[in-house]
């Protein structure tokens, strides 16, 4: 496939039931690497049901789900540990196959002293330099050029790491993410573009943010391949994922993965998605769940077990009682250091500052979340 001949049609490896198509060829992909996956994918499914309900109890202020989308996190898979990943706000899977752990992921969205974002940022903002994952912002958009000059800056350094950013079909719509792409085709950028089409940004639909047939078609306008694949076939994602990346490691530049997938449930914890979608739309896909799949595909590998799935659950859900129960003892951050990774020495009037607030009286907060 060239840059001027953008895949309309979309990569598949696994039926609906996770049984492998006929003709389709099926990545090579270790064992261990596979199970590794589904472990993954139950943490973050766990993850979204236990946070989402101490959210609804008022325990916890705001919370993004990624149910029904989990396989096209795994995009970062193939990934070096040495690359770069800018994510959105939707990859909680990114983040633990990475290295993030249940209580780094906690401490962040209670903001406490043990937040690696130091309580600046609101929850499920998460940031980890030490494992290459770029802070999230909720502006849409912003990590596409960013990635793009972590990438060309390798480039530039003779190295071949590669970035790989993510975003969903609405930010196509934005300055940046046409930015990102020109300044990526021209370069030749080692950069790989994940775009996952869940078909609403928020409240609008996919198809009232093109008139292109395809997110992926848009790619040949910047000089680049342009791949569709179904984002909740696993093998399908760690497929097009190597490819691209493989691509960008020898210097052939950037790709445009969309991954057609679907967002089952609110933007947020804020938003009713009932007042905008036809009530029966999540129930036409929940017969393409991504952890369904691949549980079935693991089956027939005889790599799954009922008994191992209830001891990942009962592994996971423990631990984050545990996280949570330690972040409740754990207090906010101290509040001089919004002082703190602006300035390598304070100049004096923040100094004057810092100890003006140092010395005002305290106040126990009235929140808790248990």
């Amino acid at each position: 496939m060239t840059a001027a001949q953008p895949q309309d049609e979309l990569r598949r490896v696994l039926d609906d039931e996770g049984k492998v198509l006929p003709g389709a060829r099926v990545p090579d992909v270790a064992d261990e690497t596979l199970r590794k996956i589904f472990d993954c994918m139950s943490l973050v499914r766990i993850m979204d049901d236990r946070m989402m309900r101490l959210q609804r109890q008022g325990r916890l202020g705001f919370y993004m789900k990624s149910i029904g989308e989990e396989a096209s996190h795994f995009a970062v898979a193939p990934l070096r540990a040495a690359d770069w990943v800018f994510p959105s706000y939707r990859e909680q899977g990114a983040w633990f196959w990475r290295g993030y752990t249940v209580q780094q992921f906690i401490n962040q969205l209670f903001g406490n002293a043990q937040d690696p974002t130091k309580g600046r940022q609101m929850p499920v903002h998460h940031s980890a330099a030490w494992l290459n994952l770029v802070s999230i912002s909720s502006p849409v958009g912003t990590q596409i050029p960013q990635a793009v000059g972590a990438a060309y800056a390798a480039k530039v350094m003779g190295k071949d790491d590669v970035s790989m950013v993510y975003f969903g079909e609405g930010t196509s719509s934005t300055g940046e993410f046409h930015v990102g792409m020109n300044f990526a085709g021209v370069w030749k950028a080692p950069c790989v573009f994940i775009c996952r089409n869940n078909g609403w940004a928020i409240s609008v639909s996919a198809a009232k943010q093109t008139a292109a047939k395809s997110f992926a078609s848009k790619a040949v306008g910047y000089g680049m391949p342009g791949i569709r694949v179904d984002g909740n076939d696993i093998l399908a994602v760690l497929q097009v994922a190597q490819e691209a990346i493989d691509r960008a490691r020898a210097g052939e530049g950037p790709t445009l993965i969309e991954a057609l997938t679907y967002r089952v449930q609110g933007h947020s914890s804020s938003d009713d998605p009932s007042v905008y979608r036809d009530p029966d739309e999540p129930a036409q896909w929940e017969k393409r769940d991504p952890l369904n799949r691949m549980r079935g595909y693991l089956k027939q590998r005889g790599l799954w077990t009922e008994a191992w799935e209830k001891e990942l659950g009962a592994r996971y859900n423990q631990e984050i009682t545990d996280a949570l129960a330690a972040s409740d003892q754990t207090p906010p951050p101290a509040v001089d250091t919004l002082f703190d990774d602006v300035y390598e020495e304070l100049p004096w009037n923040l100094r004057e500052q810092r100890e003006y607030l140092r010395a005002q009286p305290r106040t126990k907060s009235p929140h808790s979340h248990g």
